[in-house]
């Protein structure tokens, strides 16, 4: 009997997309009782549960006692399972998540009887460059993938190649991707005629010997009854995707080689417009992974006592289940967004509050009149806070060395005065609460009730006592100690902590100068030595300037920028605006299209002039166009121009820059009240530029100024950027993955994408629908819209900008100090672990079984070393699961580990017992 086909039964199933979750779940559960009674009814019925480990964990929630019945059809080989616990989008999560959701997903088919051993990527759109490292690293030795892959793969079975090297084994899923044999069985009329057809397609990709793979089914599809007598009756077999793939030793010797990330348009869309569609949601996920992955975790490993390991874990479940290829990305209905946000937002505020806990934990050794300082990066980190602080004392540091410092505002002292009964300001104490601060005095005078607040906590009083001394008060007042906010410069050990404290702690409440900004010229305890490595800034209305960056503001708003090699950017900061009448999948502009770039008025005030921090907004106000000119509830026939109506949009620009820093800090915000619409922030390169450069996940990807096309999706050069790109001498340092564009000479980032439709029948841009067509008003994305970056003129070469994009995504942690207030002295500066060496990031630190664990990556294109310093006497490899393997050398508490160009290593270090 022939066995020319191999059908691979499955299901891909988008646990959330065009309806929500627990709708498409009540689906699921209806597939997954067909198909466990289907396979135990027929022996010879095999299933591919599409790769994550979600739909099984999802269905046992429903039907737990179903789990046994899984766990012997996975132990038989015949339902493959995992490896993934969901399928992510791969360039909208951090590295670190991507490891993760490999891991959990493992960790869990392992339950029930182990994990496919594949890689399956069916429907990502498009795939990062490392991925082969990281399967690899995981033990997995075969990829399977569908889009983003070139049209220079011309078989069925290629080498994917990470930027390290390291070479998988990848099988490409032609002709129809994950349904490239959905065709064949719906009926048993003309079966011998469709497989004979099929095999006459696959050969030309597959070659004239071995087996065709067939992926019988589709999105949400359940088995077809019967499908084992017509398998058999094609002269076919039946099996998982392990079962065919594995038939490969996964040799990629004399197969045709891919390097890098496959973003390529050739055979299938990508949809690249979900880079920037809801960009809030871009936002709050790298907000979210960054509070988990490089304070809470880090800070618990270090500084913590007990491993609050549940909680990180919860928090690790919710960023992985929003990193779904239809969750994190926007193009779901809005009810689906909505509920991604929300998971979104559980996870950081699981890790803010681990984060806080192990801080109160520091903070409790730090006089309550002080402030600890955190530092969240693994390398002696010098630069400026923003601390809030009693008094007008100057600051020191543990050693009483006194700390630069700037005033930029103070608190209001006089929080009430009025007539009032003095029954009725009584209810207002809580304890010794009154008006968010602690009350520290009180006293009666001429009718007048007097009290002193301070915002910690003092020794309890009688407030039997105050009852009988308020006869006759007809006036009460509030006063609150002299507070201010000021801007100071210090050094703080890697992954460690220091503390700040006023010179002298006695509290005078006497006259202040009005609550509010102070004036411009310099408190003189705001100093910084003139033989100090880090120059002062100075400020005005036009020019900021720090020794290593001058940033000039023009009439129109724009910025110039001069590098301390003299590198220059002009015009950085021009806002466009233009239209978008296509959907979440792709952006479409008009046929008429109208870009407004030019404001119809500027202003610009000046907040504040150095020396550590000298700032100004600038706000521009524009016209644009309020929608796009389309008919009424006619979504077959998109706009074909901008309506003439327009909103009038004030875009407020805050323009920082600080002592130290060669890069400056940029705060864009305004009220998004149009639809329809793209808005970009512009930035001219200081030189021509072929090629971008960008951080993704555990990589640095080299772009061109296109994309390649051919399946029919117009092939946009627009990519994404996770934490910063780089073209022709000057750098966007980013908060969150953010959709960029090398155009004209200029590096286009995308702030908002508004579009009202999950997918459109006719875009422009994208020939065939990408989902449903519905409505989706939310993603219009009306209101406040903020965004941070910053800017960096740099010399030869990008690597320059690593070290710099580090600092600006993770910000010195600043808390009040919770002890007593009497104590004599500052604790000393905690050191933590330090990792250093070019190009060496640190991605994750972490408790394994009584080791931390600590995951590094050489984002450089040459090898390099990686020098770990700590208090640990013993060292390990590690593979991405968390598998020990071969000793590392430690001397004297350090490790010098040589890494390879892009080599992603994972080590555990312990004290010996």
């Amino acid at each position: 009997m022939s066995t020319e086909i191999v059908v691979v039964p499955h299901t891909h199933w988008d646990r959330e997309w065009y309806e929500p979750f627990q709708r498409f779940r009540l689906r699921l559960v209806a597939l997954l009782d067909e198909v466990l009674d289907t396979m135990e009814r027929e022996p010879g019925y095999h299933f591919t549960l599409d790769g994550q480990l979600a739909c099984v964990d999802d269905y046992l929630e429903v039907r737990p006692e179903n789990r046994d019945r899984i766990a012997a059809l996975v132990e038989s080989g015949r339902l493959a399972v995992g490896p993934w616990q969901i399928l992510l989008d791969e360039f909208l999560c951090s590295g670190e998540n991507i490891v993760r959701n490999l891991e959990l997903g493992m960790d869990r088919a392992d339950k029930l009887g182990g994990a496919m051993p594949v890689g399956y990527l069916p429907d990502m759109f498009g795939h990062t460059a490392q991925m082969p490292q990281i399967l690899r690293k995981a033990g997995l030795l075969h990829a399977c993938v569908y889009r983003g892959v070139p049209s220079s793969v011309t078989t069925d079975a290629f080498a994917w190649v990470a930027p390290d090297g390291t070479a998988l084994r990848t099988q490409y899923l032609p002709a129809g991707g994950y349904g490239n044999g959905a065709h064949l069985f719906h009926d048993a009329a003309g079966l011998a005629g469709r497989a004979a057809a099929f095999v006459a397609t696959m050969r030309e990709w597959h070659g004239p010997e071995g087996s065709l793979l067939a992926m019988y089914g589709t999105d949400h599809s359940a088995p077809v009854r019967g499908l084992p007598e017509m398998v058999s009756a094609i002269g076919a077999r039946m099996d998982t995707l392990s079962g065919y793939i594995g038939a490969y030793s996964g040799d990629v010797a004399g197969l045709p080689r891919v390097t890098g990330e496959l973003r390529s348009h050739a055979r299938a869309n990508i949809l690249p417009g979900v880079i920037s569609v809801r960009a809030h949601v871009k936002q709050a996920m790298g907000r979210a992974e960054r509070m988990v992955e490089r304070y809470a975790e880090p800070l618990a490993t270090l500084w913590g006592r007990e491993w609050p390991g549940r909680f990180l874990d919860m928090a690790w479940w919710r960023l992985v289940d929003a990193s779904g290829h239809d969750s994190v990305t926007g193009c779901g209905v809005d009810d689906t967004a909505q509920q991604v946000a929300a998971r979104i937002a559980e996870a950081e505020q699981l890790g803010q509050a681990v984060r806080d806990m192990v801080t109160a934990h520091l903070a409790a050794s730090v006089p309550a009149d002080g402030v600890l300082v955190v530092n969240p990066t693994p390398a002696t980190r010098r630069g400026v806070v923003i601390v809030d602080v009693a008094g007008n004392d100057p600051l020191v540091d543990p050693a009483r060395a006194a700390v630069p410092t700037q005033p930029l505002e103070y608190a209001p002292t006089l929080l009430l005065d009025e007539e009032m009964d003095p029954a009725t300001a009584l209810t207002f104490v809580h304890g010794t609460e009154l008006y968010g601060q602690h009350i520290t005095n009180w006293s009666v005078e001429d009718g007048t009730l007097t009290f002193t607040v301070a915002r910690e906590t003092s020794a309890a009083f009688d407030v039997d006592d105050l009852r009988g001394a308020v006869a006759g008060v007809t006036r009460v007042r509030i006063l609150a100690e002299p507070r201010r906010t000021v801007a100071a410069m210090v050094e703080v050990p890697p992954l460690g902590h220091t503390s700040l404290r006023t010179a002298s702690h006695a509290k005078v409440f006497g006259d202040r100068p009005a609550a509010g900004r102070l004036p411009l010229e310099h408190d003189p305890s705001c100093w910084l030595s003139s033989d100090s490595a880090t120059l002062p800034v100075r400020g005005d209305e036009r020019v900021l300037d720090n020794g290593l960056l001058r940033v000039v503001i023009a009439a129109d708003g724009t910025l110039t920028l001069v590098g301390q090699d003299g590198t220059t950017v002009t015009g950085a900061g021009r806002i466009v605006d233009g239209g978008d009448v296509g959907d979440t999948y792709n952006y479409a502009p008009p046929a008429g299209d109208l870009l407004v770039s030019e404001p119809v008025s500027v202003e610009s005030e000046l907040v504040c002039s150095g020396p550590l921090v000298a700032a100004v907004d600038v706000r521009r106000t524009y016209l644009w166009p309020a929608a796009g000119d389309g008919v009424e509830g006619s979504p077959e026939l998109p706009a074909a121009a901008r309506s003439g109506r327009m909103e009038e949009i004030v875009v407020t620009t805050r323009v920082e820059l600080r002592a130290g820093e060669p890069y400056v800090r940029l705060h864009v915000e305004f009220d998004n009240r149009c639809a329809d619409h793209r808005v970009r922030l512009h930035v001219p390169l200081p030189a021509a530029a072929e090629q971008s450069h960008a951080e993704g996940q555990f990589a640095v990807v080299t772009r061109g100024l296109t994309s390649e096309g051919g399946c029919g999706e117009t092939p946009l050069p627009t990519f994404p950027a996770s934490s910063w790109v780089a073209a022709g001498g000057v750098a966007a340092l980013l908060e969150h993955v953010t959709e960029y564009e090398l155009a004209d000479g200029e590096l286009a980032l995308t702030l908002l994408r508004s579009v009202g439709y999950l997918s459109r029948n006719r875009n422009a841009l994208r020939p065939e629908p990408a989902g449903p067509q519905l409505p989706t008003p939310a993603a219009q994305s009306r209101g406040l819209r903020s965004v941070s970056l910053a800017l960096m003129p740099y010399g030869e070469s990008w690597q320059e900008v690593v070290p710099h994009a580090e600092t600006f995504r993770h910000d010195l942690l600043v808390l009040p100090g919770q002890g007593d207030r009497d104590l004599l002295a500052l604790p000393q500066p905690g050191h933590g672990l330090s990792v250093t060496g070019a190009g060496v990031v640190m991605t994750s630190l972490r408790m394994r079984d009584e080791w931390q664990e600590l995951r590094v990556v050489a984002l450089t294109p040459a090898g390099t070393e990686a020098v770990i310093e700590g208090t640990f006497s013993q060292a390990r490899h590690a593979d991405l699961r968390g598998r020990p393997g071969a000793p590392i050398p430690v001397t004297d508490g350090t490790i010098r580990l040589p890494l390879n160009a892009w080599e992603i290593a994972t080590i555990q270090l312990a004290n010996a017992e």
